[in-house]
């Protein structure tokens, strides 16, 4: 803990620093607002961005002999007077990749430097963790599938995003602990891109999720969202001022490490009482072996074994229900807080468990409604999502043209001061 000093300062208030969130460039606010719309006129940017037609013509123009956007006639209101002219992203300027690595499956997507996807894949693999090589491969083999699908070389790629769980940090492209991963502290980002021969980004996977919402679903006109996965583990990525947040070292939201039980179950991080042990996958397997009367060894696959809790829960089993409400109660736990710490707009919750209602039941939300502070305002509405693994590949696809963007606007800067 630091101590207060009394020592004499020069100047007060916060040093922002210069080009950061508040003050992003005239020509990135451009470039971001056409791809958000679409296609826009001139005279709209103008409008929306408090700039003058000139400074805007002048951006735009920059952006054009870059190749980043282009000119499209529209038709003319009431199919009177010449066509419009609007400004849309080249689509073809360039091409991404996102991918998904998981415990069980890996996914993958191609998309333009617009967002639309060009192509998908997905490949099985087997339980746990694997080497950094046998990652390396499997990522090598997957853009490989996936590109041929889109009918593009790997080489063609300008960026590629992967996602993974665990503790990621994206600044550093480090991995520090992964379920997918046998090392701990892994350079995955510069580790792929040597592999492969292009940029690589990285991040959690939870953030990927919140970035697929923030790019292409409910968050998008959202300033302040939340996203909770819950698949293998628990998850949350927050979405502060349309912006992921990381926290100072980059490894936060970590809410299915929050501890919800001193002394409690143990969660697959080696610590007790986190609430993912009490509502992520393996913490419903290990309540199902009980109640399905199986021991270890005649345990069948975590996909196998939850189906089955699930539907012995649909039939009225008194002890699957249970299950599924001890988990729900600790959910709806985990949300409260998030309510209480972050007043989001909106959470949204996703990832395969979401397929399993018992989960997030009547009674469950009722039960977050009632722990979070009553201050006679609405409670910020909460949406599921049971979308599969494509999301959150759209997700690393969306990290990867954030990417890419940035070191296109970089290059148009250094073309337009030449």
């Amino acid at each position: 803990m630091r101590k207060a000093g009394t020592e004499q300062r020069s100047g007060c208030g916060p040093l922002i620093t210069p080009w950061s969130e508040q003050m992003r460039p005239l020509r990135q606010q451009v470039f971001e607002r056409i791809r958000a719309h679409g296609l826009v006129p001139r005279v709209q940017l103008a409008k929306d961005l408090g700039v003058s037609p000139a400074s805007v013509t002048t951006m735009t123009q920059e952006l054009i002999e870059a190749g980043l956007i282009a000119e499209t006639a529209t038709p003319a209101a009431a199919g009177r007077g010449r066509p419009a002219v609007a400004l849309g992203v080249r689509a073809g300027a360039h091409v991404v990749a996102g991918l998904k690595l998981s415990d069980r499956e890996h996914t993958a997507v191609v998309v333009d430097f617009a967002g639309n996807m060009l192509a998908d894949d997905a490949v099985a693999r087997e339980p746990g963790p694997a080497t950094l090589d046998a990652l390396l491969t499997s990522v090598e083999e997957l853009l490989a599938k996936v590109c041929a699908k889109a009918g593009i070389a790997p080489a063609a790629l300008s960026g590629v995003g992967i996602g993974v769980p665990g503790f990621v940090d994206h600044a550093e492209g480090m991995v520090h602990w992964s379920s997918t991963l046998v090392e701990r502290e892994v350079p995955l980002a510069s580790a792929a891109a040597a592999r492969i021969g292009c940029p690589v980004a990285i991040d959690n996977d939870a953030n990927l999720v919140a970035l697929a919402e923030l790019w292409f679903g409910a968050g998008r006109a959202l300033a302040d969202f939340a996203v909770v996965t819950i698949e293998h583990g628990v998850g949350m990525g927050f979405v502060m001022n349309h912006r992921i947040y990381r926290g100072a070292q980059r490894l936060g939201m970590e809410l299915g490490h929050t501890k919800v039980q001193l002394d409690g179950a143990l969660c697959r991080c080696g610590q007790r009482g986190c609430l993912e042990a009490y509502v992520a996958d393996y913490a419903l397997a290990r309540e199902a072996l009980t109640a399905l009367n199986l021991n270890h060894r005649q345990s069948p696959s975590m996909t196998v074994l939850l189906e089955s809790l699930y539907q012995h829960a649909k039939a009225g089993n008194t002890t699957a229900r249970s299950i599924f409400r001890r988990a729900g109660r600790y959910l709806a736990m985990g949300l409260a807080n998030v309510v209480n710490l972050f007043d989001p707009a909106l959470i949204i919750l996703s990832g395969e468990r979401m397929k399993y209602d018992y989960l997030y039941a009547a009674e469950t939300l009722a039960e977050m409604q009632d722990l979070v502070i009553n201050s006679g305002r609405p409670r910020p509405p909460i949406e599921i999502h049971a979308w599969g693994d494509l999301l959150w590949a759209h997700g690393a696809a969306a990290l990867a043209l954030g990417e890419v963007s940035d070191r296109a606007l970089d290059g148009a800067r250094e073309m337009a001061a030449q």
